[in-house]
């Protein structure tokens, strides 16, 4: 079996040593252009990388269910995906006319708990971690004791997420509507 590879998705002017850079324009000098939209290239084959790198990328993508499929799919069990993205109620979310969406904190369920939704029957992605990254105001309301819950309900107060999913087996016996 060949060794894993780090995959750096949409790399744009980020590109990273020791991963295969991905990015839709050759402006860049990434190692593989390619549309993600279309899910992977073809040269990122099945259970061949262990880490996933989607920076200020997945808000991009109008076919994120089939990325994500894709990356799950080429990901070793137990490999990651980390992507940071935009949250839903900050600037940054709708800034850009091309975002086609925005995250909160519940932007990962059909990717895990309810990945049946899907039809994924074998592996799902787990939330392994998530971090806020706090704008100016959100900085400030921690600085007065506002608990996160309050911060996440406040309007301009998170800039992005930082997300790690970890790709895990479905564990046999698991109820879903599909195994019903």
């Amino acid at each position: 079996m060949p060794d894993p590879i780090k995959v750096n998705l949409g790399s744009g002017k980020d590109y990273r040593p020791g991963y295969v850079n991905i990015d839709h324009s050759i402006l860049w000098k990434p190692d593989l252009v390619y549309d993600l939209e279309t899910g992977l290239p073809p040269e990122i084959k099945p259970d061949t990388v262990s880490e996933f790198i989607a920076m200020d990328l997945l808000e991009h993508i109008h076919n994120l269910t089939g990325l994500m499929k894709a990356c799950i799919d080429a990901l070793h069990e137990g490999g990651a995906l980390i992507a940071n993205v935009p949250y839903d109620l900050s600037y940054g979310a709708w800034q850009d006319p091309t975002h086609v969406r925005a995250f909160n904190e519940r932007s990962w369920l059909y990717y895990g708990e309810w990945c049946w939704y899907l039809g994924w029957t074998e592996y799902r992605f787990a939330l392994d971690k998530m971090q806020f990254m706090l704008s100016p105001l959100g900085q400030h309301l921690q600085k007065d004791s506002v608990s996160l819950e309050g911060i996440l309900l406040q309007p301009r107060a998170v800039d992005s997420m930082l997300v790690t999913l970890r790709k895990e087996k479905i564990q046999a016996g698991v109820q879903t509507p599909l195994s019903k």
